[in-house]
């Protein structure tokens, strides 16, 4: 969004990818002559009082509206009085707006995400493109994926951006661009709480999905019967659900979102369909916001080619433009890969008691040797194995104390230099503010135990 925004504009920048603390140092130090604030730093950038927020619109009504006619015409001296007062006025005025406009950015810094806060700007701007839209709509829907915000905020920030769908919806909606084959249409949609499933077999959908693995405990064989009742409870036959989504029956398709949520609450799964966004290209590429989340994530942290890890922020951005769709679906596979081993993961981590309860808290070390352990070398897949293995775990303990632990995990980062990668996640629980404090609980372990630590990585939760 910011990109766009120098776009319009035409602000020459560079971007610089840094993947945490000492990066970002260096890039500062190495590009320092040409880096500009995008705020000045002598602007007072305070947080105004509430008077000066909050003050009835009535008071700021201009007065100089009051009939000059009775008025005596040469009384010239009274008269460029109340052009002075109506100007300072006007300039009062100004200076409140400003001092709001400043405090709904603090207001959106502290409870949004930086996508939502960057298209705030744009809109007040009166620059907002779509494009901007679903890179705003993507940036929340990364949240809630990750479990950074709560399901409360989550379904208010949608009903903001459901505002401005409909908003740009009417003003694009004229008939060229409805009917062209390279349009781009943002739609609400209360879709099924699936991991890629309009891009994968229903069934390999339910499988790698996290809540429905979980309430199914996959992992062990009444698990897997489960599976098998939920699927002929629905009258879906294993040929078609095996099969890929869009070669399925359109008979079957029709109705599958009311079959499956039907179905869903006879096991006791009651939040299989959420609000949610989708985005159609022409009128073949239909994606779902949580589709490209999934591949965004895995194509950033991308560990099959050799590849640095600015390549990776590259291609990565690349996915979130229409005119790269080719690297969109390279990022769809690489996210099934993704779920895949993150399952067999779990699976193993409980069949085999990995996870170990610490008293105050539950950990798990993923051993060298352990398949696709190189993938949870990086801070986002291992955040997604903890919090799903948590979920996993939760479900399947008959330790109720366990829902109120949070867990840490660890597993290798370069086995050549001996380093280890952690992460902390608060406990599993849906009234949860989803504050997490485990970054100054591993500073303050690492000062205790002199252990040789680096604390590099912009979400502090990982070490």
């Amino acid at each position: 969004i910011l990109q766009a925004l120098f776009q319009c504009d035409h602000v020459q920048y560079t971007l610089v990818p840094v993947s945490g603390w000492q990066e970002l140092e260096t890039a500062f130090l190495e590009h320092k002559d040409q880096i500009k604030l995008l705020v000045k730093q002598d602007d007072d950038l305070e947080i105004p009082a509430y008077d000066d927020i909050f003050r009835d619109d009535e008071e700021e009504e201009d007065s100089g509206n009051e009939s000059d006619g009775s008025e005596p015409s040469g009384k010239r001296r009274r008269f460029e009085e109340e052009i002075v007062e109506r100007t300072m006025k006007r300039r009062q005025r100004r200076e409140w707006e400003a001092r709001r406009y400043v405090f709904r950015l603090y207001t959106l810094y502290f409870c949004c995400s930086s996508a939502m806060m960057m298209f705030d700007l744009a809109w007040i701007m009166s620059k907002d493109l779509n494009d901007m839209l679903w890179w705003a709509i993507v940036g929340l829907t990364d949240q809630w994926i990750q479990d950074k915000i709560t399901q409360m905020k989550y379904v208010t920030d949608i009903g903001s951006l459901q505002r401005h769908v409909s908003r740009h919806n009417h003003r694009n909606g004229d008939e060229e661009n409805s009917l062209s084959i390279d349009c781009m249409r943002i739609a609400f949609e209360y879709d099924l709480c699936l991991a890629l499933y309009q891009h994968w077999s229903l069934y390999e959908s339910l499988c790698n999905t996290c809540y429905t693995s979980a309430s199914f405990k996959l992992w062990s064989v009444q698990g897997q019967k489960r599976l098998q009742e939920f699927l002929a409870d629905m009258g879906l036959p294993l040929k078609q659900v095996k099969q890929k989504f869009h070669s399925m029956d359109i008979s079957l398709k029709e109705n599958l979102q009311e079959m499956i949520e039907e179905s869903a609450n006879k096991f006791g799964m009651k939040n299989l369909r959420v609000q949610t966004f989708s985005i159609q290209f022409g009128f073949k590429n239909k994606f779902l916001a949580s589709d490209v989340v999934y591949a965004a994530a895995s194509l950033m942290e991308n560990m099959e080619k050799d590849e640095s890890g600015t390549d990776n922020f590259i291609n990565a951005l690349d996915s979130l433009s229409r005119s790269n769709l080719d690297k969109l679906h390279q990022g769809l596979e690489l996210a099934k890969k993704q779920l895949r081993a993150i399952q067999q993961t779990i699976a193993s981590c409980i069949c085999t008691n990995l996870v170990i309860n610490q008293g105050p808290f539950l950990y798990c070390y993923l051993m060298e040797g352990t398949p696709d352990v190189k993938l949870f070398s990086r801070p986002v897949s291992l955040c997604l194995l903890s919090k799903y293995l948590l979920k996993s775990f939760v479900c399947s303990t008959k330790n109720k104390r366990c829902k109120l632990l949070p867990m840490v995990m660890a597993a290798p980062m370069d086995t050549e230099q001996g380093t280890v990668i952690m992460v902390g996640i608060p406990p599993h629980l849906e009234s949860s503010d989803k504050k997490n404090f485990f970054g100054r609980a591993f500073e303050k372990a690492a000062e205790n135990t002199s252990s040789r630590t680096l604390h590099n990585h912009f979400d502090m939760s990982s070490k």
